[in-house]
């Protein structure tokens, strides 16, 4: 009698820059590796692979996304880019336009997309700071897919929850930011 094969475990994968690399903590403390540990307690069969790299931009993340696709082969793709862009004050048109080439990509390859919104601080002035958010809106809207309105909600501002920098949250932010994170994606766990 043969045995069974066990069947892969489905992918969740995790394409961010240092807000979900873990940058400045542990790794193994960042929610990405929390959200592993999640699944695993709740009983989803989910691997999570965090291709996350700190100071990446929309246009870094777009030129690696298809290799990452091809490699892993998602059930779910998690998108949480665009800070970069903006600190760096780049054309929101072409923050726009990578951001939906990676969901598009993730899309054709099957997988459920989930798209992260990030906030800029208000020294980048009013109009860039609310066109900046709006992308992650319009984006959302056109392709239909999930919405984390603000992953650091509850944690900016608060000195407690944030590194040094003001940038960056602490170790003790990441299980809030996973909270913010899950009821946006829990949904699409139950999706086949």
């Amino acid at each position: 009698m043969a045995t069974p094969v066990p069947a892969e475990q489905p992918t969740i994968l995790v394409l961010g820059d240092s807000l979900s690399a873990g940058h400045g903590i542990d790794v193994n403390d960042s929610w990405a590796q929390l959200l592993q540990q999640r699944l695993h307690r709740l009983g989803y069969p989910y691997r999570v692979v965090n291709a996350s790299i700190s100071g990446d931009t929309t246009r870094g993340a777009l030129t690696r996304t298809g290799q990452a696709l091809g490699q892993h082969h998602p059930r779910i793709l998690i998108v949480e880019l665009g800070g970069n862009d903006g600190l760096r004050g780049l054309a929101l048109d072409d923050m726009h336009g990578n951001l939906a080439a990676i969901i598009e990509q993730g899309k054709k390859a099957g997988a459920w997309v989930l798209l992260i919104g990030v906030r800029l601080p208000p020294n980048y002035g009013e109009v860039y700071v609310k066109k900046f958010h709006g992308v992650y809106r319009e984006l959302a809207r056109s392709y239909g897919i999930p919405l984390v309105p603000y992953l650091l909600d509850g944690i900016g501002g608060h000195a407690d929850l944030m590194q040094a920098d003001g940038l960056h949250p602490n170790g003790a932010a990441q299980a809030r930011m996973l909270d913010n994170v899950w009821p946006y994606l829990l949904p699409l766990l139950e999706k086949k």
